[in-house]
C-alpha cells in the first residue's frame, strides 16, 4: 500500500512546531535523568514506554493493529539500529557538551547523508553538493573551535559522541523517508520501540534500575513521551512539507536551545555555535535545493 499526502506548508509548520518543542523537552529531561541513570538504561525506559504508548495509540487507532504489518522488517531494522546508535551517542554527549552544540552537530545528519548516498545509492557527487558539503563541515569545525585558542581543551569525548550521533541518525533518515511512502507514521514507531529495546538491554547487560525517587522518574516519562512525539511530529511534517520546507524550519531548534541552555544552565550564546550552526544550516539547504 502506497501513502500519500497533500502538501499544506501550514501543516507541516504545525507539526514542526510540535517537533521543536518535543526536541527541546528531550534534550532537557535527557540531561536530567542521565545525571542518575546509564545512557542504555534510558534508551530500555523510553522503549518500554514509548511501545506502551504506541499500543494504546494503536488500539484506538481507525486501522487499528492491521497497520504495524510489514513487509520490510529489514529495512525497519536497519533504521532503528541506526536510529538506536545515533541515541546512544546523543544521550551521554548530552550530559557532556552545552546543549546547543549537541544540536548544531546533530544538524550534520543530512551532510552524512549526502556523502554516503553516491556510495550506496550510487548517486553522482555534483559541485552544488560537494560545496554545500565544504560549508556544513566549516561550519562543524567552527562549532567545535578549531579556529579558537582552546581547541584541544575543548574538543572531547562529548564532542565526538556529538558527531558520532549525527551518522546514526543519516542512517534512520534514509530509511524514514524510504519507509514513509508505504508505512503509517504509528507502524513506524511501533517496531522503534519494539525492536529497541531489546539492543538497549543487550548493550546494558542487564534489566534497567528502577528510577530511585519520583522526580527521576518524571524526567524519564518526560523523555520517552517527547522522544515519541518528536518522532510523530517529524514524520507527519515530512509527510506534508518537502525537505526544502521542513529542514529550515528544524534549524530553529539551534537558537531554541542555545536559549534554554542560556536560562537553566548558565550555559554562554557562543557566537562560534551558532554561527557554525548556520554554516551547516546553509550547506544543508543548498543541499536539499540541489536534490529538488
Amino acid at each position: 500500500m502506497t501513502i500519500h499526502s497533500t502538501p499544506s506548508l501550514p501543516k507541516a509548520a504545525f507539526w514542526m512546531s510540535g517537533a521543536l518543542l518535543s526536541f527541546t523537552t528531550m534534550a532537557v529531561s535527557g540531561r536530567e535523568a542521565g545525571r542518575v541513570l546509564g545512557t542504555a538504561e534510558l534508551l530500555v525506559w523510553r522503549s518500554l514506554i514509548g511501545f506502551v504508548v504506541i499500543v494504546a495509540a494503536l488500539a484506538f487507532s481507525t486501522r487499528g493493529f492491521a497497520q504495524v504489518r510489514t513487509r520490510r522488517p529489514g529495512l525497519h531494522l536497519i533504521r532503528n539500529m541506526g536510529h538506536f546508535f545515533g541515541q546512544y551517542g546523543w544521550y551521554y554527549a548530552v550530559t557532556l557538551i552545552p546543549l546547543a552544540q549537541l544540536f548544531a552537530f546533530e544538524f550534520t545528519s543530512p551532510i552524512w547523508v549526502a556523502l554516503v548516498a553516491p556510495l550506496l545509492l550510487g548517486e553522482r557527487f555534483s559541485a552544488l553538493g560537494l560545496g554545500a558539503i565544504a560549508i556544513s563541515f566549516m561550519g562543524v569545525l567552527m562549532v567545535v573551535g578549531v579556529f579558537g585558542a582552546n581547541f584541544a581543551a575543548g574538543f572531547g569525548e562529548g564532542q565526538v559522541w556529538g558527531l558520532l550521533c549525527a551518522l546514526g541518525f543519516a542512517v534512520n533518515m534514509i530509511a524514514t523517508k524510504k519507509l514513509t511512502g508505504t508505512e503509517s507514521t504509528l507502524c513506524i514507531l511501533f517496531w522503534l520501540t519494539l525492536m529497541q529495546a531489546p539492543m538497549g538491554l543487550l548493550v546494558a547487560g542487564a534489566l534497567p534500575t528502577i528510577p530511585p525517587d519520583s522526580t527521576t522518574a518524571l524526567w524519564v516519562l518526560a523523555l520517552s513521551l517527547g522522544g515519541l512525539a518528536a518522532h510523530f511530529c517529524l514524520t507527519q511534517a515530512f509527510r506534508y512539507g518537502d525537505a526544502t520546507v521542513v529542514v529550515p524550519m528544524d534549524f530553529f531548534r539551534l537558537p531554541l536551545i542555545a536559549l534554554v541552555g542560556m536560562a537553566f544552565y548558565n550555559e554562554p550564546l557562543a557566537w562560534n555555535v551558532l554561527a557554525g550552526g548556520a554554516l551547516i544550516f546553509l550547506g544543508n539547504w543548498l543541499n536539499t535545493r540541489r536534490a529538488r
